[in-house]
């Protein structure tokens, strides 16, 4: 791990400080010669060391190497194209890649194959989250390590669930579309493998898991889409036009959620899961109402013969689709959240801005519930009407 974040030229500055070593956040140095002693200036900081160390930050800010704080421990960039490229990769695993790349394949390419990843996403990442409270691997130790993430470092490591979700988008995508569009096979079997592969090589470079942790994470997720596969037909069909469809999509992803591994001290896990599996659940509530009802469905006679007919018409009406619905999106969850933790906070008794309540089980399963499934089912049913109100569709 420490060596594949030194080939990519980040590298983790010593814990300890020598004499004379730079405070951190400020241009003074501790006088020559004392560990303890006052603050001055670089130009007042006596001593040959102090000396190095104001030509090594000259040096350092002249070749562009960026001091970065923040993490738990300080590091330096050398390469920005491998730093930024992992972690805009890492990002493609978090919360803002979902909530706008599945929504905005709803809206303007295939609600088919939007519900495939959506659902198997649900299930893969339900998955390994309880895969890494039960089997508590623990992260890799930094140091050696370079941690460049802080929200889930909390978590427990294996399985990557970054790795799973990756792979299983990626070639749930794949195996939907390549049937039904015009491209070339071997062009979308390496797209889904680059996108896989560079998510999780950035869980690597983000040094928040071990090379098992990625692996693992992977052929978990590849054995899952082999066994949904040949049964996804005969799922689709139930939860699309089964009157039972929106009772279990709801019922038992809460069930779930509630019964979700005891944990030993809080971490976002569960609130995650919660989150994911609400929106899985709201969005499949919202097929299948709009297949009730025989709402419009937007589909893919404009790319049955490929996506070179994308005009820039086309492109534009589904970039106004795509601002609209994610305008709607933000707005539910901002809604029902304020919703949700006043009806919750005045039930138990705890202010609505409490971080430590918000945490409590019987608090943060139906807050983060009722929310995001709010918002699938908004992405699937209220914004399209809004998109055939407007003229979108």
């Amino acid at each position: 791990m420490a060596l594949w974040s030194r080939v990519c030229a980040v590298c983790a500055l010593r814990a300890s400080r020598p004499p004379g070593w730079a405070e951190p956040g400020g241009s003074f140095l501790r006088a020559h010669g004392s560990e303890d002693g006052p603050l001055l200036p670089f130009k007042e900081a006596g001593g040959k060391d102090a000396w190095h160390l104001f030509m090594a930050l000259e040096m350092a800010i002249e070749f562009r190497i960026q001091i970065r704080e923040g993490c738990t421990q300080k590091y330096i960039v050398k390469n920005y194209f491998y730093y930024y490229l992992f972690k805009f990769s890492a990002a493609l695993g978090e919360e803002v890649f979902y909530i706008t790349f599945l929504p905005f394949m709803h809206w303007n390419i295939d609600h088919s194959v939007t519900r495939r990843m959506t659902i198997i996403w649900c299930i893969v990442m339900y998955i390994g989250q309880v895969s890494k409270d039960i089997l508590k691997w623990p992260r890799p130790l930094s140091p050696p390590v370079v941690k460049l993430e802080m929200r889930t470092v909390a978590e427990y490591g294996m399985p990557s669930t970054h790795a799973m979700a990756a792979t299983a988008i990626s070639f749930s995508f794949f195996s939907s579309t390549v049937s039904q569009y015009q491209y070339p096979f071997e062009l979308g079997l390496a797209a889904a493998f680059v996108f896989s592969t560079l998510v999780c090589l950035s869980r690597l470079y983000t040094g928040m898991h071990t090379v098992l942790d990625v692996i693992g994470g992977a052929l978990i997720s590849a054995l899952l889409l082999l066994l949904l596969d040949p049964a996804w037909d005969t799922i689709d069909h139930l939860l699309f036009t089964s009157p039972f469809s929106p009772l279990l999509s709801l019922v038992v992803p809460l069930v779930l959620c509630y019964n979700y591994p005891k944990l030993d001290y809080y971490r976002p896990t569960r609130g995650d899961t919660t989150i994911i599996l609400g929106a899985g659940g709201g969005a499949t509530v919202g097929c299948w109402l709009s297949n009730q009802c025989a709402a419009p469905a937007h589909t893919s006679a404009h790319f049955q013969l490929g996506f070179s007919l994308i005009t820039s018409k086309v492109m534009l009406v589904m970039l106004a689709r795509f601002c609209v619905g994610i305008l709607i999106i933000l707005l539910t969850r901002w809604l029902m959240k304020s919703v949700a933790l006043g009806l919750l906070g005045y039930w138990f008794k705890f202010p609505t801005g409490d971080l430590e309540a918000q945490r409590r089980l019987e608090v943060e399963v139906p807050y983060k519930f009722i929310t995001y499934s709010s918002v699938g089912f908004s992405a699937t049913v209220l914004v399209p009407l809004l998109h055939e109100l407007l003229g979108l569709m």
